[in-house]
């Protein structure tokens, strides 16, 4: 049995980018995300952006825990200097540059 995920982009730039072979693809964010957006098209990283403020909004009430439940065997903000809510916003800011 397969569950569904409701941020299926996020997962994917999370869980494909930010694990812990992440220096593949860069040592700072903006280096992982600049290859992120050359491995995928506009139309993913625009999704990515929606399902962060879908995320963001879905669990307002508590985004580091269930950021952390999600995500956190893949990444962990704080050692890249951000708070949960900085470092989804610093991943929007990057894909739409």
């Amino acid at each position: 049995m397969t569950i569904q995920s409701h941020y299926p982009n996020l997962d994917f730039l999370i869980r494909g980018y930010f694990n812990e072979d992440f220096d593949l693809w860069g040592n700072t964010v903006a280096e992982i995300l600049c290859c992120f957006k050359e491995e995928n098209d506009q139309v993913i990283r625009t999704q990515v952006a929606t399902e962060i403020d879908r995320f963001k909004r879905n669990h307002s009430a508590n985004l580091d825990a269930s950021f952390e439940k999600i995500y956190g065997l893949y990444v962990d903000p704080e050692p890249w200097g951000h708070t949960t809510a900085s470092f989804l916003e610093e991943l929007k800011r990057l894909l739409r540059e």
